[in-house]
Order: structure tokens, then sequence, then C-alpha cells
């Protein structure tokens, strides 16, 4: 390959020079005059290659960014700003609202505020928040949800399959008196509305409905009866 490349060098040189300088290892050096034109143009066309192997690698691609993988986007559906509607133990009608966002971290992080008015023992709001993220070493989401009653929920799951629910979250320590495991599932789910599920596992295996959320995100007009 150097050889063919040696008629479009010799167009570059001076046929009469007896010396020529080249640069080697960051010195200058001077080649003497025994050791030939055709040498000295070997000698320029590898530092030559060697320039341009360094410039290549210099120009290698950026990483992507992170958080970029298509699995940071399976709870994608969740985020906006919902109306949230329940019916109480009573028959009443409960009625909260939820921010869902995933901005605030580079898109590596869900964000949830839920608010409901009056929900709090004593007449106070209840509220709470979770942070969920998409964990590539164990291939599965994880939630920590925190309220101002003093719950502290860590779930993990993801999306499923052959169920009447598309996504679930499952708390990894068992809860309650006596303890049981309990999930948060999202079923119904369109792009204006979706039913969350909170439930607790029966010592058969079931599950069973604690609190069972309506949501519609706000702004979209109601679907008709």
């Amino acid at each position: 390959m150097a050889d063919g490349m040696l008629p479009l060098i010799e167009r570059g040189l001076d046929v009469e020079v007896r010396a020529a300088a080249t640069v080697w290892n960051g010195w200058a050096r001077r080649v003497p005059v025994d050791v030939g034109i055709l040498e000295m143009k070997r000698l320029i066309i590898a530092f030559a290659f060697l320039s341009m192997a360094g410039a290549a690698a210099g120009q290698r691609p950026a990483p992507p960014p992170a958080c970029s993988a298509p699995e940071y986007r399976q709870l994608d559906f969740w985020v906006g700003e919902w109306d949230a509607e329940f019916t109480n133990p009573d028959g009443s009608i409960g009625r909260g609202e939820n921010r869902i966002t995933r901005h605030e971290y580079g898109d590596c992080v869900i964000a949830e505020y839920f608010r409901q008015p009056g929900g709090n023992p004593g007449g106070g709001d209840f509220l709470g928040t979770s942070y969920s993220i998409y964990d590539r070493p164990t291939r599965s989401w994880r939630q920590m949800w925190v309220d101002n009653q003093g719950s502290m929920f860590d779930l993990r799951g993801g999306p499923v399959s052959g169920q009447p629910h598309s996504f679930e979250l499952v708390n990894v320590e068992p809860r309650g008196n006596p303890p049981r495991s309990m999930r948060m599932i999202w079923a119904d789910v369109t792009s204006n509305s979706f039913v969350w599920r909170w439930q607790a596992q029966q010592p058969d295996g079931a599950w069973s409905d604690q609190w069972v959320i309506r949501y519609r995100r706000r702004g979209a007009a109601a679907a008709a009866p």
C-alpha cells in the first residue's frame, strides 16, 4: 500500500534535497544523506499513517446518554397530570390528584407526587411520593414510596404478560400483622386513563383489593357511557 502511494508523495518532494527533517517520538532528527530518498519517503508515509490513526482514535463516537435504553421508557404511560377517583368503604367518592414526572433526573427516574385533600387523620391532606427507576443489573423496576403517615414501601417488578394488568410492583418485604406481601398493579391502561389497584396477598396466594383508584389524565374528555 505504501509503495502505491510513492508517486503521490514524490510530487511533493524535491529530489534535489540531500537531507530532510522528520519527526519521530516527538523529537526532530535529521535524515542522513546515505539513507536514500526512498527510505525517507517510507518514513514519511509511516508517520502519516500513524498520525491518521491517532486522529481517528480521537474521533470515537460519544457514548449514548444515560438511561436511553428502551427499558427505561416502559413506565412512561404513567407520566402526566392525573385526576384520581375512588370509592370509600362507606360508598362515598374520594378524590385526589397525582403528578408524575420523568425529567427531574435526566430521563432516568419516574417521580410521583400524590395528594388526597383531607385524606390524613385529623383532616389534613394525605401526601405521598415515590421514585421509580429501571434497575439494569436485575432487569427489573424498583420503586421507593414514602408518605406523611409514616409508611415506606420498597417494591420491585415491571411489565407483565398473560395477566389482566400490564405492569406490577411487589413489595420486597412483607408488611402488616401478620406480615403479607403487597403489590400495586396498573390495569386497563389507555393514553388517558388507567385503573390502579393496591392489593394484599392472601394465605391461599390470591390477591385482594385494598384500594382501587380510577385515574383520568387531567384535561382529557370523559369516556362516553
